[in-house]
């Protein structure tokens, strides 16, 4: 028999975060999440997304024993600025068992028509900046902390339910190993020069913190013209700099200021913590948290996690700054590969970014959709 409880008090919902860690508890692929960060996201008094986003955590069960998890989301904003009637689900995770998937989806779509919505999408989280798509090629290859791993029946259960690919998004590698760094060296210089720009590097956290608010509506102005797009809140920055600034180390943050101190582009990359996060197995504490800052420090893989830059600059040469900047810096902490997060399959702009590279294709995922 199966039944579905929502999660509701906090011991529920750490049974709903904790539920993958029995699901993926062998599989070497799969990347456990910070227990307390994950819990910390879904704590509607916490995490300021919940003032713009509705959200319900549920719980499947099988004959008593743990079979599955889901969330069913809406975020106003979409709907009511960008006109998108859709409720979104994510942070899926079930058995081998079509019929707890169903069951599973059909606590999604009763929350959709209770609000008058009239398709589905997902996987997908509550906002740009949480975690999209579901895996269907690579499953084995290593996860990252900021996507989702998921056993390839995920895609046959919705598949078999009539679900059809909304949006393709492509995960790719490339060395700098070997790499001639001669052509954008000399291009970063031109277009310094040109534009009267000026790179900012950084040694330390604190002195990054002043400028991430200036970042995040450089971040809003870049993608605004996207149909998919729901600017950051103000709560929202101040929730994501506590989640993520410190994880990062600050030598791998970059700006491009212009001549007047204006910041016109920024990029992020980040220490590849899948491995210290495997060893930590969720937890900071005892040790975990030796493991992720070691992997923080010292890394010969790194994410690059976010890029921005202001429309009229797009077409300037800026990305030359960009890969040059990292290139003295990658030379001098030793990193050897570059991991790229989910990118638009569509999206070529900023696939022609990383062509020079040779980039390899490793993984690829796509969120899914259906009618209510």
């Amino acid at each position: 028999m199966i039944t579905i409880k929502e999660a509701v008090t906090k011991s529920e919902i750490m049974e709903y975060v904790k539920f993958p860690f029995l699901l993926y508890k062998d599989n070497p692929y799969w990347i456990p999440p910070l227990i307390s960060e994950e819990a910390e996201a879904f704590d509607k008094t916490k995490n300021p997304v919940f003032e713009s986003a509705e959200a319900k955590f549920y719980l499947a069960y099988k004959d008593g024993k743990p079979a599955g998890r889901i969330s069913a989301i809406v975020n106003w904003d979409e709907v009511r600025t960008l006109q998108k009637k859709k409720v979104r689900f994510g942070w899926f995770d079930v058995i081998d068992d079509i019929e707890v998937t169903k069951a599973l989806l059909e606590k999604v779509y009763e929350f959709g028509r209770s609000h008058g919505l009239d398709h589905v999408e997902g996987p997908m989280g509550f906002s740009n900046l949480d975690k999209v798509g579901l895996l269907t090629e690579g499953f084995d290859q290593i996860g990252t902390m900021i996507t989702w791993y998921n056993h390839p029946y995920y895609v046959t259960h919705l598949e078999q339910l009539d679900y059809v690919k909304e949006k393709e998004f492509i995960e790719s590698y490339f060395s700098f190993v070997g790499i001639d760094p001669s052509v954008f060296l000399k291009a970063e210089e031109l277009v310094k020069r040109r534009y009267n720009l000026t790179p900012v590097n950084f040694t330390s956290t604190k002195d990054i913190m002043p400028r991430v608010d200036e970042m995040f509506d450089l971040f809003n102005a870049t993608y605004a013209n996207l149909a998919s797009f729901v600017p950051i809140t103000e709560k929202q920055k101040d929730f994501f700099k506590k989640k993520y600034i410190n994880l990062i180390n600050p030598d791998y943050i970059k700006f491009i200021d212009d001549a007047n101190g204006k910041m016109i582009a920024f990029t992020i990359v980040m220490p590849s913590l899948s491995r210290a996060l495997k060893k930590a197995g969720g937890k900071l504490f005892p040790f975990g948290w030796i493991d992720l800052l070691k992997a923080k420090r010292k890394n010969k893989e790194v994410i690059f996690y976010l890029i921005g830059i202001l429309p009229e600059y797009q077409n300037k040469g800026v990305t030359a700054i960009i890969f040059g900047e990292y290139y003295k810096t990658f030379a001098k902490n030793r990193v050897e590969t570059c991991i790229r997060t989910p990118e638009l399959e569509e999206n070529h702009a900023i696939h022609n970014l990383w062509k020079n590279f040779n980039p390899v294709i490793h993984k690829r995922r796509r969120t899914y959709t259906k009618t209510l």
